[in-house]
């Protein structure tokens, strides 16, 4: 089953030119559908995703669905295939969708904080791994000269020092300039964010309406490339492991 997944996504990115290792149109895709996502079932507190993969941590506390396990999956799912119908076009500027994409998905529940970071830090790290080798491979091939076949014996048994001094000594890349969404993948998170709108309105005892400047503070789900495995991002975003009521969507403030 799994490799029939993986084959039905290869077929996918191959049918739609998806460049290799990484489409940058296709990632951005995934990260503005975890938006929607977030955005439609606010007691999401964090998503993160890399490659075609998404994972979406719902507050410890929610109650959507009665925390039935069916309808956080299959809300997620069906959200976010219709998000990445919806916006193909906003990324895909040259490209039609030729079928409809299929998403699937499961439940987890973690028993504790902690098993969630380690998750989540699995996750990233296997970013890392799967990055470095898929960076190195289509050099090989793309630039190298080299067929797949002839660039998986190259890279058997070879360490990620080994893939580094390819890449650098071969192809004059240093995989640390590569862009940090390919490295680290991409955080989703709320957070408020200080807006200031032009308002017309009329002010007593007066004929004419004028523009004023209205201050809001609105949370909207922001885009983060950065390191999730060490403890500086958790100390700060506690909210994330803790009551996040006061960042939900809808707990937003204004004057003028």
């Amino acid at each position: 089953m799994l490799k029939d997944r993986k084959a039905k996504r290869r077929m996918f990115s191959e049918q739609h030119n998806f460049s290799k290792p990484n489409d940058e149109r296709a990632l951005h895709l995934m990260n503005r559908c975890a938006q929607s996502v977030m955005q439609e079932l606010e007691d999401i507190t964090l998503a993160y995703g890399q490659s075609d993969e998404y994972s979406f941590v719902f507050h410890k506390k929610s109650n959507w669905f009665k925390r039935r396990a069916s309808k956080f999956m299959t809300h997620v799912a069906s959200q976010f295939a219709s998000s990445f119908v919806f916006y193909w076009k906003d990324y895909f500027t040259e490209q039609p969708l030729l079928y409809p994409p299929g998403f699937d998905g499961r439940a987890v529940l973690y028993p504790s904080d902690q098993n969630l970071k380690d998750y989540l830090s699995w996750r990233q790290a296997d970013c890392h791994i799967n990055n470095l080798y898929n960076t190195v491979f289509w050099s090989l091939v793309q630039h190298g000269g080299l067929t797949p076949v002839q660039a998986q014996e190259r890279l058997r048994g070879t360490m990620a020092a080994d893939k580094n001094e390819i890449l650098f000594t071969d192809f004059n890349i240093n995989y640390n300039n590569e862009p940090l969404m390919y490295r680290k993948g991409t955080v989703v998170l709320w957070k408020k964010v200080n807006e200031v709108t032009l308002k017309r309105i009329q002010m007593p005892l007066e004929t004419e309406e004028k523009e004023v400047q209205v201050n809001r503070t609105r949370t909207h789900a922001i885009l983060l490339h950065c390191d999730i495995i060490g403890e500086l991002f958790w100390e700060e975003h506690p909210e994330i492991l803790t009551d996040a009521s006061g960042l939900l969507p809808g707990k937003n403030s204004s004057c003028s």
